[in-house]
């Protein structure tokens, strides 16, 4: 099948391709297009933005953590009743999990999906090497397709129109428009990068960019690049559907804890889990009825007052893991389940409490890279030997107070050992690392199986 696509691709971060990105989706979207977002690499912020233009779930695809034959059944699963599909790229166009080869870089990304490429770069510096550099990008890789580019920062149009024609003279690279540097659209960041779209009031900021990308950009040549490439191979992978003893799942869904890949919820569902969305930050019960809790991660350390303040909601977590309650935690989860996080000021604020220790923040020293979790002792996700693959993003240290049980090994994407993680107190597991359940589909079926031993116990004490 012909799934019109095109990956949008940087020369390096911070060249504005999120900003690209966005314009171009709602730019798109108003045109009436049905448009499917996805981002390469292990992102969850970036994300969130093309959720909020399209209104359809955005996609996170990884060569490194799902391969070839994943992304392709993730994108054409996601793809199938899209008009055009946007990919925003990672880092530079072929930055990835090693120096020497092509491995997680949106590069990989868009081999895998035979997608064309529109490279952005900011000319705000430069004129004749422009040319150069596209010339370099194209030529890095035969086997993959520059198809474009566009400039971003770029102040007037006569200074876009010498970039252009310097790429057009020395390329066979097609220059399709740029963007001015607007403080308007600007998109707040932070430790971890931009914020959330639930945090900003973003409906404005998209209706901008969109009103941008259609005064300086060729959008028919975008969706001329996008309708170029060929028809792409899949072997859909179907997630069995479960839909035996269905058992329910508290997810907890708010500021602080936002950060979950739309497949790993799917995969639960299918295994016959229904999902139920409470607040750490508002909520003062749990859901009635829930056998399992998932703590993903996200900004607890920005709210630390607040759930500090929550005791009703701490308790309730506290006593239903005391109770035999079945809990999966992921990075920001986890720092809720120790003692205390002590935030950036230097400020401790009372966490639920179940792990004896502190996870203080930390100003520099970010742990950032992909993981291979191995299960050293059988536990909620699956017995000894299972492995999955996942990534650590955080800037906070966990400082034991006591003894800690770990339940994973750690290793990186070049196979070198990174320590434990997995914190394990009966059936509550909580980890650093986000895992990325369709690389190890295990994991799915041993956290609902564990949720209905759960309820089983919990009806027996009715």
């Amino acid at each position: 099948m012909n799934y019109p696509r095109l990956v949008i691709a940087g020369t390096a971060s911070g060249v504005g391709k999120t900003t690209v990105t966005l314009a171009i989706l709602e730019a798109l979207r108003q045109r009436g297009r049905r448009v499917q977002a996805f981002k390469a690499g292990p992102d969850f912020i970036d994300p969130s933005h093309h959720t909020a233009v399209t209104g359809r779930p955005s996609r996170n695809l990884d060569g490194w953590m799902l391969g070839g034959d994943l992304n392709r059944a993730l994108f054409a699963k996601a793809a199938a009743d899209a008009d055009i599909s946007i990919i925003e790229g990672m880092m530079g166009l072929f930055d990835g999990s090693s120096p020497i080869n092509e491995i997680g870089s949106t590069a990989e990304i868009a081999k895998q999906l035979d997608a064309p490429v529109l490279l952005v770069i900011d000319g705000s510096a430069m004129a004749r090497s422009a040319a150069a550099m596209v010339s370099g990008y194209a030529q890095f890789d035969p086997a993959l397709k520059v198809a474009g580019v566009l400039f971003n920062r770029i102040n007037s149009e006569g200074h876009y129109q010498l970039l252009k024609e310097a790429v057009e003279q020395h390329t066979n690279v097609a220059v399709v428009g740029y963007l001015r540097p607007d403080q308007a659209v600007t998109i707040s960041d932070r430790h971890l990068g931009l914020v959330m779209a639930m945090e900003q009031g973003t409906g404005t900021l998209y209706d901008r960019l969109a009103k941008a990308a259609a005064d300086t950009i060729d959008l028919d040549r975008i969706e001329s690049l996008a309708s170029s490439c060929g028809v792409i191979a899949t072997s859909p992978r179907l997630v069995r559907q479960n839909r035996q003893h269905s058992v329910r799942i508290g997810v907890a869904k708010d500021q602080a804890f936002c950060f979950y890949y739309p497949e790993n919820l799917e995969r639960l569902e299918a295994e016959g889990a229904e999902l139920v969305p409470f607040s750490p930050l508002a909520d003062h019960t749990l859901p009635a009825d829930v056998a399992m809790l998932y703590l993903g991660g996200g900004y607890p350390e920005l709210h630390g007052a607040v759930l500090a303040g929550n005791i009703t909601m701490r308790r309730a977590i506290r006593d239903f893991a005391e109770q035999g309650g079945t809990i999966y935690a992921e990075c920001g989860g986890m720092m809720y389940l120790t003692q205390a996080i002590r935030d950036f000021k230097d400020q401790l604020h009372d966490m639920v409490g179940l792990f004896p220790a502190e996870a203080v923040m930390r100003k520099t020293g970010l742990t950032l890279g992909y993981r291979t979790v191995e299960l050293s002792q059988t536990c909620i996700l699956g017995v000894s030997g299972v492995i999955a693959r996942g990534h650590e993003f955080h800037y906070s240290t966990l400082v034991p107070q006591g003894p800690l049980d770990y339940a994973c090994s750690l290793s990186d994407a070049r196979g070198d050992s990174k320590g434990q993680d997995g914190l394990v107190l009966g059936k509550v597991l909580a980890l650093y690392t986000h895992l990325h359940f369709a690389s190890q589909p295990k994991i799915a079926t041993a956290l609902v199986n564990a949720a209905r031993r759960t309820a089983v116990s919990q009806k027996g004490t009715e």
